[in-house]
């Protein structure tokens, strides 16, 4: 007897961020193609949410896909101490060919926690290598997250996704999140911080802090953030594991912004969603700080897949799709009907909170109850979505859409419309 997939998945495997008491039963996807995610019983999805913001050009990208095969044939890995590769070196030239100018060497990793956890360790090392061992404080915004990993959850909000660890998590010093202000009193907060003389490095997600809601702020707040940073001393690091590749409508979101960070983390749409990757880059400073006679100023960090060939032929790939001019105008354009729909949903009975930054819209649906990561309104919405082929993962009662840059008008229009629709068949089962 044969068995589906979805039943074999159930006998062996353990879920991420999945209660498996409750959880329906896993979709088997035998198949994506462009937008869209095919399963075993010949349904589709419409991959709205770039399956974790993590898919830029359409699954199963032909491209790519030639690019990793011939990878295949060459080389699929070797150690990366004291040996190097092309696909390795050809990617940092990408990168840092569309990186702010400052940023000087990329740090190979493999997923966006451990970017962040090698952002610290580089933050902390910096001022101990350059004799400031008393710069050991970090601060990083409310709300924030930043991974799953132990140093990656000390930056992130404690919470829900925090709390049966938080006695073992480094302490961090949070300054208040401000959206749709002028941010006064964040920015005043950072700097009384920052004053104080130890504070080693200040983490942030800039523009949209993502697994918190998609909270959006201000890029005038952010230029401040970074400003003051390098006014006091202090590192500045950009998490751009989400925003980074076009997601908020520039390359990256710090490209808003004239100070420049001194480290970023990046991941997701690295690679085009095809394999998993993290960098870290920083700017000559801090590379400089670790060169030594003397062994205790060594980085010592890495892993076993550091800057695998095949990882890194993906992502080259990616790189050339994305700096092509038919992907700048796509940006563009569903940046433009993303702002237009927010627009239109923002005076929704039921859309307490409308907001977009570039490619990526969020609503928050008035529920009664409060917003957060549980409400029950995140099951009903999620069902609602797909019996109507849109693959959709509420973050609790907030939608939000982060659309692969393949997706075509016909088919935003067609979310859109999803979207409309099932909040007025709320509204209706709310006044029965």
């Amino acid at each position: 007897m044969e068995y589906s997939l979805t039943e074999r998945d159930k006998q062996h495997i353990w879920h991420p961020y999945t209660q498996m008491q409750l959880a329906p039963d896993a979709i088997g996807i035998v198949k994506g193609e462009g937008a869209w995610l095919y399963d075993e019983k010949g349904n589709r999805y419409l991959d709205i949410i770039s399956s974790w913001w993590v898919n830029l050009h359409g699954h199963s990208h032909p491209y790519i896909a030639e690019k990793i095969a011939e990878q295949a044939r060459e080389l699929e890995h070797c150690i990366f101490a004291g040996f190097t590769h092309e696909p390795a070196i050809k990617l940092a030239e990408n990168l840092l060919s569309i990186l702010p100018a400052g940023i000087k060497k990329i740090f190979y990793s493999d997923n966006g926690s451990t970017a962040v956890e090698v952002a610290l360790k580089m933050a902390l090392q910096y001022w101990q290598n350059i004799g400031h061992p008393h710069k050991k404080r970090i601060l990083a915004l409310e709300h924030a997250y930043h991974g799953d990993t132990f140093a990656a959850m000390s930056v992130s909000a404690r919470g829900l996704f925090t709390q049966a660890f938080n006695e073992y998590l480094f302490e961090v010093t949070f300054i208040p999140f401000s959206d749709k202000s002028s941010g006064e009193e964040s920015i005043k907060f950072l700097e009384t911080e920052l004053t104080k003389g130890d504070v080693a490095a200040f983490i942030f997600e800039p523009l949209v802090l993502g697994a918190s809601g998609m909270l959006m702020y201000e890029a005038s707040v952010l230029e401040q953030y970074v400003a003051l940073c390098n006014k006091y001393e202090t590192l500045a690091i950009a998490d751009e594991v989400f925003t980074g590749f076009g997601r908020t409508g520039k390359l990256f979101a710090t490209d808003y912004i004239q100070h420049k960070p001194d480290i970023m983390c990046l991941s997701k749409g690295l690679t085009g969603g095809t394999m998993a990757m993290g960098i870290t880059a920083c700017s000559a400073k801090i590379y400089e700080a670790f060169l030594s006679h003397h062994p205790d100023f060594t980085f010592y960090h890495g892993h076993s897949y550091t800057a695998n060939p095949l990882t890194c032929a993906a992502a080259n790939a990616s790189f050339d799709l994305l700096t092509k001019e038919r992907c700048t105008t796509t940006i563009v354009n569903i940046s433009r009907m993303q702002k237009t729909f927010c627009e239109k949903m923002a005076v929704h009975p039921l859309v307490a909170d409308a907001r977009c930054c570039g490619t990526i819209l969020a609503l928050t649906i008035r529920t009664g109850n409060e917003t957060s990561y549980t409400n029950n309104l995140k099951q009903i919405l999620y069902q609602k979505f797909l019996s109507r082929e849109v693959l959709m993962r509420p973050l609790g009662n907030i939608i939000y859409m982060v659309p692969p840059y393949c997706i075509t008008e016909e088919e935003l229009v067609y979310v859109h419309r999803q979207i409309t629709e099932v909040l007025s068949e709320i509204a209706n089962e709310n006044d029965e």
